[in-house]
């Protein structure tokens, strides 16, 4: 005796025997069209105890007979397939009742057990309500590592678990926990955003729960915190790494009791918010050095979601400076194209600072350059301005106010110029009589690296601030800015 009965809707004709073949194997009955209307036909006359649906069917889409199946038969898990491989695919499932989405090409053995899961709970997931169209929706890539992001917020949406989102930075961490605000049953409510990187460590708990009037010297009136002003909504607490170990213990707090007093309070406020946490930083280490709670750790990372940095992803690439170029048009810069050759050296480049670096890259790319068209040339300017060993050495050896100034000899190689800067440092540090730098330290050898540096690529391009950025490999209008900055001014000789 059958499992159960399977209805597959797909215009494939492949995939509808792959799918029928394996899922009679497992033991269900499988009857396969390909028209969504006969699919339709089968679930009216009350037919199937689950169905595999494509997206993009000859007569209507998928998404469009969904609703009315859900309204039809609530109970009948439905499972979407679809080449269409974007956030919004797996949004639009999960809002329109699917009991789960997968993207093509899918593996047979993970389609299997997700029928078997579906057919032995024999619920479907609940429909989220119907919203505004959200095509413009900020999460971008059809890369394998995305898809499974998209899966995992689309199941998170209607449930209200603790969220913990990690990644370097730059990847788009509060994007995603706005997702899970925007698509989820809290839209209503407000998102509240806070940074614990930000603010000052002694105000961190006054930010999050508020103060009554005269609690500490300046709370010259009471102040709603974020917890409050984040009721019946999401809160966000970036770069939750940083969060001192007093503010930890509220916190942790808040999460066991569901309430928690406003500085200088003593009434217990219940409140009512989703957290969704994020970090750059390894939790676990910062455990073993004592500066994180493991107990606070295993309430916050009830859903641990890793987003991948963009050089695990860079088939992405594309597809976001495509995305960032329409953005950069909507906000009225010319609308911008790549050409294939400049494409592919933006997939090779490593993207240190990910979609963040990426995103300001186009907007450059969008504002500075009269071109519609974005040459090979033109990204290999812009992004290889990271390691202009050579050049530098030679401005250092024809610059006898470099030499002077930093101890850096001329003509030297790379591992020598290493030295003299190590020795540079040592003789500063020596000055202070001090093991550790003295403060300010970066901005002092910045200085005294950079002013004899640009000096020199000014002297040798007898003051032309456009061919020295060129030497220099900076952009003009930082040049301009260090410049001012600096106060660098040139000699004039005498005629």
């Amino acid at each position: 005796m059958a499992a159960g009965q399977i209805l597959v809707a797909d215009d494939d004709a492949a995939i509808r025997t792959v799918l029928t073949q394996a899922l009679t194997r497992a033991g269900y009955e499988v009857r396969v069209t390909g028209t969504a209307g006969t699919l339709w036909r089968w679930v009216l006359a009350g037919e199937g105890d689950l169905v595999i649906t494509d997206v993009v069917m000859p007569d209507e889409n998928a998404f469009e007979v969904l609703p009315r199946i859900k309204e039809l038969r609530p109970d009948l898990p439905i499972i979407v397939m679809s080449a269409q491989n974007t956030f919004m695919t797996a949004i639009k499932a999960s809002e329109r009742g699917a009991y789960d989405y997968l993207p093509k090409p899918f593996d047979l053995k993970e389609l299997v057990a997700i029928v078997q899961r579906a057919m032995s709970e024999l619920r479907a997931r609940v429909a989220a309500p119907k919203t505004e169209d959200m095509e413009g929706m900020p999460l971008v890539g059809r890369s394998p590592a995305m898809q499974e992001i998209y899966r995992t917020l689309a199941r998170l949406m209607q449930i209200d678990l603790t969220v913990m989102i990690t990644g370097e930075s730059g990847t788009g961490k509060e994007l995603v926990a706005r997702a899970l605000h925007d698509y989820g049953k809290r839209r209503e409510g407000p998102f509240v955003a806070i940074n614990m990187a930000a603010i000052p460590r002694d105000l961190i708990e006054s930010e999050l729960f508020g103060h009554e009037k005269g609690a500490f010297t300046g709370a010259n009136a009471r102040s709603a915190g974020r917890f409050e002003q984040a009721e019946s909504g999401t809160l966000f607490l970036d770069e939750i790494g940083d969060m001192p170990m007093e503010a930890q213990t509220r916190l942790l707090r808040v999460l066991q009791q569901g309430e928690y007093t406003t500085v200088g309070g003593r009434t217990h406020i219940k409140t009512n918010v989703r957290i969704v946490a994020a970090t750059n930083k390894d939790l676990r280490i910062l455990i073993k050095q004592g500066l994180f709670r493991e107990d606070l750790f295993f309430r916050l990372n009830v859903v641990p979601l890793r987003l991948p940095p963009l050089r695990e992803r860079t088939e992405d690439v594309p597809d976001l400076v495509r995305h960032f170029f329409k953005l950069a048009a909507a906000e009225g810069l010319p609308l911008k194209h790549m050409e294939a050759a400049a494409m592919e050296r933006m997939k090779r480049y490593r993207w240190p600072g990910n979609i963040r670096e990426l995103e300001n890259l186009i907007r450059r790319l969008a504002a500075l350059y009269p071109q519609e068209l974005v040459t090979d040339q033109l990204v290999e300017a812009e992004l290889g301005h990271d390691a202009p060993v050579a050049s530098r050495a030679t401005i250092m050896s024809g610059s006898p106010a470099l030499t002077s100034s930093t101890n850096i000899g001329t003509g030297e190689d790379e591992s020598t110029l290493s030295s003299s800067v190590e020795h540079h440092l040592s003789a500063l540090f020596r000055t202070h009589g001090e093991q550790l730098p003295p403060p300010g330290l970066y901005h002092r050898i910045l200085r005294e690296v950079e002013y004899p540096l640009i000096l020199a690529a000014l002297t040798a391009t007898r003051g032309n601030q456009i061919k020295a950025a060129e030497l220099l490999g900076l952009n003009r209008n930082t040049l301009r800015k260090k410049v001012r900055d600096l106060d660098i001014r040139l000699m004039r000789s005498p005629r």
